[in-house]
């Protein structure tokens, strides 16, 4: 496993995203939690030390789920993130509600990662309205402890996270964004990612393989990697680009399946 420096803490290169864990029937909100169990005691077990869970994700149980498997470890041994849900625009008022019962649901007195969730064109007056008290509350929390970074994540446009920035930047610690060799140009993924690194905010990886494209390949793309001569798999070319980045301090990947996570895993 590759680690990579954060402040004072080695982060594992390879983070578990838990919003694609596996499930019972297709169905979303049931998560198969011994096939899960399976796969984050490997993870845990072979180097993987950030977890990272979301209000929304498994429409709800993701969080349920975290607290459940990562109990059994040390609560010191591993770092835990998980998000203020502002992509829904009913929950801005309600964010000491929604934080309190986070933790709970994760059975744990503090989260090492917290974030505002998804800013973006759809809410980003939300969250810059100091009428919903979020940013104050979150800045609160970490205060006490139970929060011991404070962080964001994007799917925005440049100008929105430049209007974030603007307002909140200084007291942001971490940036999560979609960033793949597909998004780097077509979202501007290598804009946003130079802009965090004039801010001086590390950047966090979501949708490495954009959500398994970057896996399905066609014919003519897979030919032009076997051609390489490097003896890449797909999944495998997209996950070493990033770490290549000199920017990306974790990259997160949701895997679904104990297969998934052995081949992600060789690769980190």
């Amino acid at each position: 496993m590759i680690y990579r420096k954060f402040q004072n803490i080695s982060l594992s290169g390879l983070g578990l995203g838990m919003m694609r864990l596996p499930v019972v029937n297709g169905d979303d909100s049931v998560v198969d939690e011994a096939a899960a169990a399976e796969m984050i005691d490997y993870a845990y077990n072979n180097g993987i030390n950030y977890f990272d869970t979301a209000w929304g994700y498994h429409n709800g149980n993701s969080e349920l789920v975290a607290g459940k498997l990562l109990s059994r470890y040390p609560r010191e041994s591993f770092y835990l993130a998980s998000k203020f849900p502002g992509y829904d625009n009913s929950n801005m008022p309600k964010v000491k509600e929604i934080f309190e019962e986070q933790l709970k649901k994760c059975q744990t007195p503090y989260f090492d990662f917290y974030l505002f969730h998804n800013v973006y064109e759809g809410n980003i007056d939300d969250y810059l309205n100091p009428e919903f008290g979020i940013f104050d509350y979150l800045m609160e929390q970490k205060k006490n402890g139970r929060i011991k970074h404070l962080g964001f994540s994007a799917h925005g446009s440049v100008d929105v996270i430049k209007r974030f920035l603007a307002a909140y930047g200084e007291h942001m610690e971490f940036c999560q964004l979609q960033v793949n060799y597909m998004d780097w140009h077509f979202q501007e993924a290598e804009v946003k990612v130079k802009l965090m690194q004039e801010a001086g905010i590390p950047v966090w990886i979501m949708e490495p393989l954009r959500g398994g494209k970057l896996v399905r390949l066609p014919k003519d793309a897979k030919d032009v990697l076997a051609a390489s001569g490097k003896g890449y798999s797909p999944a495998e070319l997209g996950l070493r680009w990033l770490w290549n980045q000199s920017e990306v301090t974790c990259v997160l990947s949701g895997m679904n399946s104990i297969e998934m996570l052995e081949e992600n895993m060789r690769i980190a």
